[in-house]
């Protein structure tokens, strides 16, 4: 995120998208390719912390969620807790955006204070509801609009996520925290 942020500010760069482990940077020409790369890439051993939410971010995201999810009770087995326990750490902290991926809307979240690792199921569904809310190695999803996937199923949101008549259509975007909320149906 941070090396990233250094990136949207340069002069010549279109468009910054973060990944995983990765950053695509779309420039105005190939010239000022190799000296805007060089020079962030210089300074990036002295990252800076990732703080705040980047422009064009709101402050933090309730989801509101109802913890009934197909998964839930193997989810708490897995992480030796049981499911209030397993609702109380999922809740606990603000989760980050790290990057959109998968689908559209698709939103990567992760915290390190307890990042509830658990593994994809062994066989993935062929078809998640949208608004599923999810966990898998060591991070949290919500579906957007129904697809296939192998994540862990926590609950579900009647949050939107994916709208084309909204601007911009994903209500997750890189940097944007996330707080869940329990609530009932």
């Amino acid at each position: 995120m941070a090396l990233a942020g250094r990136l949207a500010r340069e002069p010549g760069v279109v468009d910054v998208l973060p990944a995983g482990r990765t950053v695509l940077v779309s420039l105005t020409g190939a010239g000022a390719c190799a000296a805007v790369v060089e020079r962030v890439l210089a300074t990036a051993a002295a990252p800076e912390p990732a703080t705040g939410v980047p422009d064009g971010a709101e402050d933090v995201l309730v989801v509101p969620v109802v913890y009934d999810g197909a998964d839930l009770a193997e989810a708490a087995r897995l992480l030796g807790c049981s499911t209030g326990e397993l609702v109380r750490r999922h809740t606990a902290g603000a989760w980050r955006c790290d990057f959109l991926g998968f689908a559209p809307g698709f939103g990567y979240l992760s915290r390190e204070d307890d990042p509830l690792v658990l593994p994809r199921r062994s066989t993935p569904r062929t078809s998640v509801p949208a608004g599923s809310v999810a966990l898998a190695d060591g991070r949290s999803a919500v579906y957007p609009r129904a697809s296939p996937g192998g994540w862990q199923l926590l609950g579900r949101t009647s949050l939107v996520l994916w709208d084309l008549d909204r601007r911009p259509p994903a209500l997750l975007q890189p940097g944007r925290l996330v707080q869940f909320q329990a609530v009932d149906a």
